[in-house]
């Protein structure tokens, strides 16, 4: 019989291995200029409907600020970020809380901007960030719309009126990039940059997300309530975060940080890097099961079908990782970057990043709308205009991609 699931619980014992935030000693410390810097502020959050964003979201609302606006494409995400707040103690809901269901790349974001604005602190959590995104040309081209161009869009409309703090996310992928993904939020990260001196622009990398929206851990609960098995790559390690930590840390990097600063969690390779075919074991192992290993997808989905009530062991397909983007472990900086590890207790933060003129960035933008606009267009063409504007960008190519997999 499957035992009950206290998922915050198992993030805490067997994926982060914290009891409290990493972000507590700091909230500690800087709580009288959060404070400060937050209560009565006019707030816009952009994907916050996502886990990060919703999270964001959370955190904020633990402070009395004076207006909330959220903007996301997903419909269902902001009735149940509603939902979820409302339904909750503990949220200090400022009496103007409103979600928009709308594309921050589209008009009627402008006027809503305009309508709502200015406001004081602005976080962008829109992007695309999925390896899989890189799966073919249509994919490719709206990740690196949605993550750089569209993202440059926002820029220029918050020259009109600069808030106090803009948080945009970038991914530890980031670092050395070996995937279309990561290379987009790398150009993202030198594009605010070169916006910085205009704008007071913070962003963070940071480890995954435990059990987030559309990550493999989540899909062993998603595979799971609908009785079919698992699929996990084996030697994958990642460091993680919880959904609560990654609000927070996005939170402390947006406003206490200066601008041009990168944010990432001060985490022991040792220690927090763990591999998903540790957490599927520890996870089945929870849930009062054992892993009936397979050899292949097939022998997965059959056995799977023959699963009941009474089952003590689960199908799980265990594979060597063998699509386009992937590495065996993430970074969160190179070796050519400056480093802050004393101001934060539990946050690294990188200084002084490159910054391109906007000369530079034009040239860049020019090129890529030329490809995209073009019938010729590849995704070696994509890899090699990136590859040839960021050094550290080593694309992992294996023909194969995720969503060619169970």
């Amino acid at each position: 019989m499957q035992k009950q699931l206290n998922l915050d619980q198992f993030i805490k014992t067997f994926v982060t291995k914290r009891e409290e935030s990493l972000l507590k000693p700091d909230f500690i410390k800087y709580k009288s200029e959060l404070n400060h810097r937050i209560n009565n502020k006019n707030v816009l959050v952009i994907g916050g409907a996502g886990t990060i964003g919703s999270s964001y979201i959370k955190a904020i609302l633990k402070f009395n600020i004076r207006k909330l606006v959220v903007v996301d494409i997903n419909e269902n995400g902001l009735t149940e970020l509603v939902r979820d707040i409302r339904s909750s103690t503990g949220y200090k809901i400022p009496e103007e809380f409103i979600t928009y269901p709308v594309n921050f790349g589209d008009r009627v974001f402008e006027k809503i901007f305009h309508h709502h604005g200015p406001f004081d602190i602005v976080a962008n959590f829109a992007a695309h960030k999925h390896v899989r995104s890189e799966k073919d040309i249509f994919s490719i081209e709206a990740m690196v719309e949605n993550n750089v161009l569209r993202a440059r869009k926002l820029l220029d409309l918050l020259l009109e009126f600069p808030p106090e703090h803009f948080f945009c996310v970038s991914t530890d992928k980031a670092a050395n990039p070996v995937n279309i993904m990561g290379a987009s939020k790398k150009l993202m990260e030198e594009l605010i940059m070169a916006y910085s001196d205009r704008l007071p622009i913070k962003t963070a990398r940071f480890a995954n997300v435990a059990f987030s929206n559309g990550s493999l851990p989540l899909g062993f609960l998603e595979r799971l309530n609908k009785k079919q098995p698992w699929s996990c790559p084996l030697g994958i390690r990642r460091f993680f975060v919880s959904p609560q930590e990654s609000g927070e840390l996005c939170l402390m990097a947006s406003i206490m940080g200066e601008s041009g600063d990168i944010f990432f969690p001060k985490l022991d390779e040792e220690k927090d890097m763990i591999p998903f075919d540790q957490i599927a074991n520890d996870l089945l192992a929870t849930l009062g099961m054992k892993p009936d290993i397979c050899a292949t997808e097939e022998e997965a989905c059959k056995k799977a079908l023959l699963l009941n009530e009474s089952s003590t062991s689960y199908p799980v397909y265990f594979f060597g990782s063998e699509t386009s983007g992937e590495k065996p472990f993430e970074e969160f900086y190179t070796a050519n970057e400056q480093l802050d590890l004393e101001k934060f207790i539990n946050l690294g933060v990188i200084k002084n990043s490159k910054k391109r003129n906007i000369k530079e960035i034009d040239e860049i933008f020019n090129r890529l709308h030329n490809l995209f606009d073009s019938r010729e267009v590849t995704k070696s063409a994509v890899v090699e205009i990136l590859s040839e504007y960021l050094p550290n960008f080593h694309h992992i190519e294996k023909k194969k991609n995720l969503d060619q997999q169970m």
